[in-house]
């Protein structure tokens, strides 16, 4: 590892597409899981204090969240940001019901359920369409 960028070891050795392998997908989702936590917990933290008149420190902690979010993206292996952050936008989807339901008791209704499911579908489609370089 010399001063290539993140990421740049992902490449097929021909430099042609994308190399999955089980590691690099474990450490991509894990990294979406991780930046989706972090927003939505961020947001909801200032959410609550703003909305539900909770003490100004849970904002605080909030805003230092949300500061920690802004880096997370950055540790991906996937080199376009445009496509990262558009697959992380259907994950996002899925994972601000789900912190709804668990912390907020929201009840969903089939389009909630269908509307996720399709968003995870375009999540596979972009993250996964067989590229070349």
């Amino acid at each position: 590892m010399g001063n290539e960028p993140l990421g740049s070891g992902i490449s097929n050795s021909d430099g042609s597409g994308f190399n999955w392998t089980p590691w690099i997908v474990i450490k991509v989702v894990s990294l979406f899981l991780l930046t989706g936590l972090t927003e939505i917990g961020g947001g909801w933290l200032v959410w609550q204090t703003v909305r539900q008149g909770r003490p100004w420190w849970w904002a605080l902690l909030g805003s230092l969240t949300l500061v920690i979010y802004g880096f997370i993206p950055t540790l991906q292996p996937l080199q376009d940001f445009g496509r990262m952050y558009a697959v992380y936008g259907g994950i996002f989807i899925g994972l601000s019901y789900a912190w709804g339901i668990v912390f907020d008791g929201m009840l969903v209704d089939r389009g909630d359920i269908i509307g996720s499911i399709m968003a995870l579908a375009g999540v596979c489609v972009a993250l996964f369409w067989p590229r070349s370089s």
